[in-house]
């Protein structure tokens, strides 16, 4: 089911809203950013993410054309990105599961992409559900 979920960084100067269904479920990316910064993630369309903070806040890191990373500059979270793959359904928002308020990561079924390799059109390592 579908349900607004809030999120902020550590200190509360990003703020956002999305609606979303995570069914239980969210992904890890063994890429070099991904593993370093040691997110747990879920997508959705750009349409369903609403940032409450005004972007020019925020910090940005992009190390790669298909998508940029957003993070607080004051406590340094990093809480969402952006991104468009067209092989992957085009345009979409990458939330940090654990930037929301009201979820428990522990209690999430987490499913592996293989980013470290470029390998996207293989989908989820060991884990047959579809992101949305």
């Amino acid at each position: 089911m579908t349900k607004t979920h809030h999120g902020s960084c550590h200190c509360g100067a990003v703020r956002y809203e999305a609606d979303l269904d995570l069914g239980g479920k969210a992904t890890r990316c063994n890429c070099s950013v991904c593993t370093k910064i040691g997110s747990t993630n879920t997508n959705l369309k750009p349409a369903a993410f609403r940032l409450l903070t005004e972007e020019r806040a925020l910090a940005t890191y992009s190390m790669s054309p298909n998508g940029t990373r957003y993070f607080c500059p004051k406590c340094g979270v990093h809480c969402f990105g952006r991104g468009d793959v067209p092989e992957l359904g085009g345009a979409f928002v990458s939330i940090n599961v654990a930037t929301l308020d009201d979820v428990d990561v522990g209690q999430l079924e987490i499913g592996h992409w293989d980013g470290r390799h470029d390998n996207w059109q293989a989908g989820l390592r060991d884990r047959p559900w579809p992101i949305a």
